[in-house]
């Protein structure tokens, strides 16, 4: 469990406390049966989604019986569970984001929304950035933590620590914020709490209940907003964009990169910059008319 990010540790043993446990754990390896398993899924009141991390928690639990030899089959292997949404995620688009923007007075808290929404950061990295891990030089971005549930430990994936390019936009919008926060050395946390004396980053959690959501509100926003609506926000205004669907891979940091993808992904840096470039202007220029003609405005300046 040591080489484990912190957050699947953590879906392990709840997964095995809550479900596994109660239901097989008087269960000899052998009598556990794959159909069994699946009317026990079946049975189960729960999101598909969540069954499929049952299935696999199961899973690994007996690749590791396999391979310490304890039994020969991996019954688990054949064991079938679908794991389709039974609701699609909620996507913002650029207006409702714009407007969200504006009802968020609070710096800090605009500012995670802004990395969000053009990085597609999950809340585990934002909360995790230092400042040291920007090359203002050259332009990008590389997260190096996560943190859930005030842990510090890795990143989801290997990939999620690929490098991400920045757009001048965002980078002002960086330089302004760091010019605000008493934080701002290459050392401190991007959002270090006043209340721990920037020993500790904020707890994201709390910023949402206490800002996002009502700014949301106040914005007449209907849809569902939480962290991780920006990150389905982002793939969705790539798409947008017309960026090519190995770009975009690239962009979110996926863990499921093929080789091709692999090859090619250092020759495609200045694609990838163009695909970022062009969703941060969407989300954060707005165009305003001047004597008959249209110029683009930061929206956060």
């Amino acid at each position: 469990m040591d080489r484990l990010a912190f957050s699947t540790k953590k879906s392990y043993r709840t997964h095995l406390g809550h479900w596994v446990k109660p239901k097989w754990g008087e269960h000899r390896l052998e009598q556990v049966r794959t159909m069994a398993v699946e009317q026990w899924l079946r049975d189960l009141l729960l999101a598909p989604r969540t069954k499929v991390h049952l299935r696999n928690t199961l899973h690994v639990l007996f690749e590791c019986a396999v391979r310490w030899e304890l039994i020969k089959d991996n019954a688990i292997s054949r064991v079938r569970q679908g794991g389709s949404r039974l609701a699609e995620p909620d996507v913002l688009t650029p207006d409702e984001f714009h407007s969200l923007l504006k009802e968020l007075e609070d710096d800090r808290v605009r500012t995670m929304v802004v990395l969000a929404g053009c990085l597609g950061l999950s809340r585990s990295e934002f909360i995790g950035l230092k400042w040291s891990d920007f090359n203002w030089a050259a332009g990008t971005l590389t997260v190096q933590r996560g943190i859930v549930h005030n842990h510090v430990g890795k990143t989801k994936t290997q990939a999620r620590r690929k490098p991400v390019p920045l757009a001048p936009e965002l980078v002002r919008v960086l330089e302004q914020w760091r010019v605000k926060t008493p934080y701002c050395a290459d050392s401190d946390w991007l959002f270090a709490s006043e209340f721990k004396n920037g020993a500790e980053p904020y707890w994201p959690d709390s910023l949402l209940k206490h800002f996002v959501k009502p700014a949301a509100v106040r914005a007449m926003i209907t849809k569902r907003v939480g962290w991780h609506t920006f990150r389905h926000s982002y793939r969705s205004w790539l798409d947008e964009t017309g960026a090519p669907l190995t770009v975009q891979k690239e962009l979110m940091r996926h863990a499921s990169i093929q080789t091709t993808m692999n090859v090619y992904g250092k020759a495609m840096t200045d694609t990838k910059r163009q695909a970022h470039t062009k969703v941060v202007e969407l989300v954060l220029r707005k165009s305003v008319k001047s004597e008959g003609n249209v110029v683009f405005v930061p929206a956060l300046i």
